[in-house]
């Protein structure tokens, strides 16, 4: 086998093989040889028909099938030879004439990028510290009550929190616009569900009271044909209703699985809630990070394959998300690009950082992260079960478990800092020091 390789474009490389006749004829000849013994053609008994009549009538599918099996063994050897590391499947250009006894290939591909890892040296990376107060369990608890309100009709004028029922119709150039009216319509009043000043044109009005809102659609609007156009509401307030939470008593906690109504314990799982959210939150901060800090210190080049199946892999996702299967429901390359390029290049960095410090798969902390997942569930040890019984969801914990092990390298590389904080402002995503 002789091979010869051409560098393209970035990482493109164009490799021609050229394959040792006597080999392949010799794999054509005992192809048709074996296929000859239990061959049956008309006018023969089987096992009986001459070589060359099966060469003559099969010998060039034989040929196909055998240079088939050969450029695929011999593309992963030629690949080992040259010392290149393919980033994709090839595209194969067979070169085939037997007649000049010509068996070879042209192998178009991308190849996955070299490189030395660079320096953490003089990186910081900063580490939320926090602690959990009783004045934060008390504002979790106040959180669940407030999932849990209900609505009960008052005489009064609508405010902020109320649940008003309303009817309205809108008006764009004096005429009624698709989608701006509506029927009985229930509004909690400050969740900014509609255009501004909507809302809060409905405070201070009572059931049975009409009003006119003259408003402007945002200049964003996701209806381009609406975006920064002036639009005229006339809105009918049928109702009123103000939120009531619940106490939080025996009935309230045995929502939460507390079956005998246990005050404390209950606020005991919620402080362990809490604890497992934080230290979730804290580590995917700490990741986010470790991660931008690689990127930073390793500028490389991606291959367009990876990229292109990554944004595919993007969509799919997305499309699952929303709800859309259909081959016709199309989103544009661009949004999905520069995630994509993270994620490629994410990969490759952390491969070569396990590579380099022969980083191995900790079991004991794939157990861990496991029982970790399973301990918001009913049953955690089922789930648990359930995890160690199916080969897909431990692959996925294991890449999981070696990107966390690749944090711990990168810390051990960087200045760690360590950046006080709040629960409230781990838990919501914002940065505050404090």
């Amino acid at each position: 086998m002789q091979i010869s390789v051409e560098n393209g474009e970035g990482l493109e490389r164009r490799m021609r093989v050229d394959l040792e006749p006597e080999a392949v004829e010799q794999a054509v000849e005992n192809r048709l040889r074996e296929f000859g013994r239990t061959a049956q053609l008309p006018g023969f008994r089987p096992g009986k028909v001459p070589l060359k009549i099966l060469r003559r009538r099969f010998g060039r599918q034989f040929y196909r099938e055998v240079l088939g099996e050969f450029i695929e063994s011999s593309f992963q050897e030629a690949l080992e030879k040259e010392g290149l590391r393919a980033a994709g499947m090839p595209q194969i250009e067979p070169q085939i004439d037997p007649a000049t006894k010509t068996y070879g290939y042209t192998a178009t591909f991308e190849i996955l990028p070299r490189f030395t890892l660079g320096s953490l040296e003089g990186k910081v990376l900063k580490e939320p510290k926090v602690e959990i107060s009783e004045a934060d369990v008390d504002m979790l608890i106040e959180r669940l009550r407030e999932q849990n309100k209900r609505f009960e009709p008052v005489d009064r004028p609508a405010q902020e929190g109320d649940q008003v029922t309303l009817s309205f119709q809108g008006t764009l150039e004096g005429e009624p616009f698709e989608g701006g009216s509506g029927e009985g319509v229930s509004l909690e009043l400050g969740t900014g569900r509609m255009i501004p000043g909507f809302e809060s044109g409905l405070l201070g009005m009572r059931a049975g009271e009409e009003r006119t809102l003259d408003l402007q659609f945002p200049a964003d609007y996701p209806a381009a044909h609406l975006r920064g156009k002036p639009v005229q509401f006339r809105v009918q307030l049928q109702s009123v209703a103000e939120p009531v939470l619940p106490e939080v008593d025996e009935a309230f906690v045995k929502q939460y699985g507390i079956e005998d109504g246990d005050l404390e314990r209950f606020r005991r799982d919620v402080r362990e809630n809490m604890e497992r959210e934080l230290r979730q939150r804290i580590e995917a901060r700490v990741k986010k990070q470790a991660m931008d800090l690689l990127l930073e210190a390793n500028p490389i080049e991606l291959p367009k394959v990876l990229v292109e199946e990554e944004i595919q892999s993007l969509r799919k996702q997305m499309q699952q998300q929303m709800g859309k299967q259909s081959s016709a429901f199309q989103l544009p390359d661009s949004l999905f690009e520069e995630e994509a390029k993270r994620r490629v290049a994410l990969g490759l960095i952390i491969a070569e950082v396990v590579r380099a410090n022969s980083i191995q798969v900790d079991e004991d902390r794939v157990r861990a992260t496991v029982e970790d997942l399973a301990a918001s569930y009913e049953h955690p040890e089922e789930v648990v079960e359930y995890y160690y019984q199916n080969q897909e969801p431990m692959d996925s914990v294991r890449s999981l478990t070696l990107e966390n092990q690749v944090v711990d390298w990168v810390k051990t590389q960087v200045t760690l800092e360590e950046e006080p904080t709040t629960f409230e402002a781990i838990t919501r995503g914002a940065s505050k020091n404090q």
